[in-house]
């Protein structure tokens, strides 16, 4: 693979979703990754998810009662280093102690709540060059900071070309965060562009100047963020960090930071919980992934990247964006799996799986759901037991207590049903169509 994808600094989880008393998972550039909590260090380690043994995922082991990374198949324990410090099987004073019982650990770092792992060599990792959002590094405690993440059924380019994409909102997202009747012209430019990247200036803005001028930067090769100050309401950003998992699939990062200009809106947002912030962000993901899953097909049969020019037709300033990330993909290496086959098209149901593509990777929505599915049979039995005391009051006639305890319990069962569905599978009906 190029040089472009792999000597860079990967995101690959925010640190609220991991868990320090268990291993995770995660697939970046094709490569199988362990992720756990090195107690002894107090830090997160990153090795390749293989045992030296007999080549079994540690990522289904356990962190033992030493702090050790315990393998699930013979229990053969890692130190933060990638050390072998224990081989249960071995006899006393024989334990293995070279290099083919090693685990590679491979350097990591944090930064604005993400955990980010270095994939080329390693001795030209430096934490100081971690693809952060510099705005959110001046005065931080300013920042009011919505995320959420989600495994997409896209290439990572697929996915940039979409976010970098202004002109899409009022349609795409008609409904949700977006009005048709806003669409204009976009008379957007390029300002800067080189092999780090590019920036761009709209000197309008979204909602036909209602917002105020915006601003982009795209950050090779995986983040990039839309910059703008409302007037009257305060500084917003767009940020979303593209990451290839394998060919046809991608994780995508999304943080919206505001910087208010009042203290009301910053208290209202932290009153919602993340969790149903999180089912409210599918709703707009949904959107457009039904169609670029298709879209990205498409292209790959009139040639990739490489012949977005006469495959695209562009003619407006709306498409300066694509047209300079594709620009910068062609003069940089290219797109990450080039000369792979795309996977076969997955079906409309697939496409919505929320709890696979998210939720059982979410601290937040995973104890969300098993709080939601707790809490029915509860529910059920208060609609029953209002059901009886129903029946029961009808004798005496006078019922009304039954009747209102009856109808809260079946609302109740209703949202927990809505909740639940948010957190495990979309509708498929993109709003904009209703």
């Amino acid at each position: 693979m190029h040089p472009t994808w792999t000597e860079h600094w990967w995101p690959i989880s925010y640190v609220q979703d991991l868990d320090p008393n268990q291993p995770s998972r995660f697939t970046l550039l094709e490569r199988d990754l362990v992720i756990w909590w090195d107690r002894a260090a107090s830090s997160w380690r990153v090795f390749p998810d293989v045992c030296p043994h007999r080549l079994v995922p540690l990522s289904e082991g356990r962190i033992n009662e030493e702090g050790l990374l315990e393998c699930p198949y013979h229990g053969w324990s890692f130190d933060g280093g990638g050390q072998c410090q224990r081989v249960p099987q071995a006899l006393e004073n024989t334990q293995p102690n070279n290099r083919r019982s090693r685990c590679a650990s491979l350097p990591t770092a944090t930064g604005q709540g993400l955990l980010f792992v270095w994939m080329g060599a390693p001795d030209a990792a430096d934490p100081s060059q971690l693809p952060l959002v510099p705005a959110l590094e001046e005065n931080p405690d300013s920042w009011t900071v919505q995320d959420t993440f989600r495994d997409l059924p896209m290439d990572a380019v697929t996915l940039l070309e979409n976010v970098l994409d202004v002109s899409h909102v009022p349609f795409t997202h008609h409904k949700t965060v977006g009005k048709r009747e806003n669409a204009a012209p976009v008379e957007a430019s390029i300002t800067g562009e080189d092999a780090s990247g590019f920036t761009a200036h709209w000197e309008e803005g979204p909602r036909r100047g209602k917002l105020g001028a915006q601003s982009t930067t795209f950050h090779a090769p995986q983040l990039m963020w839309h910059d703008l100050t409302a007037k009257g309401f305060g500084r917003i950003l767009t940020v979303v960090y593209a990451v290839p998992i394998r060919r046809g699939e991608c994780r995508l990062f999304a943080r919206f930071p505001f910087q208010f200009q009042s203290a009301v809106p910053r208290l209202l947002i932290g009153l919602r919980p993340r969790w149903l912030q999180h089912i409210g962000n599918h709703k707009v993901l949904e959107d457009d992934q039904v169609f670029l899953h298709w879209q990205e097909r498409v292209l790959e049969r009139a040639g990739g990247s490489p012949a977005v020019e006469r495959s695209f037709f562009m003619p407006t300033t709306a498409d300066v964006y694509v047209a300079a990330l594709h620009r910068w993909l062609n003069a940089n290496g290219g797109e990450p799996f080039a000369g792979q086959p795309l996977p076969p098209r997955q079906s409309t149901t697939a496409l919505m799986d929320r709890y696979n593509s998210h939720t059982i990777h979410c601290s937040s929505c995973s104890s969300a759901l098993k709080r939601i599915r707790a809490a029915r049979p509860w529910a059920w039995a208060l609609l029953w037991g209002s059901a009886v005391l129903v029946g029961i009051q009808q004798g005496s006639g006078w019922s009304s207590t039954g009747l209102v305890t009856a109808a809260i319990s079946a609302l109740a069962l209703r949202q927990l049903n809505r909740w639940e569905q948010g957190l495990t599978i979309g509708s498929g009906a993109a709003p904009r169509n209703r």
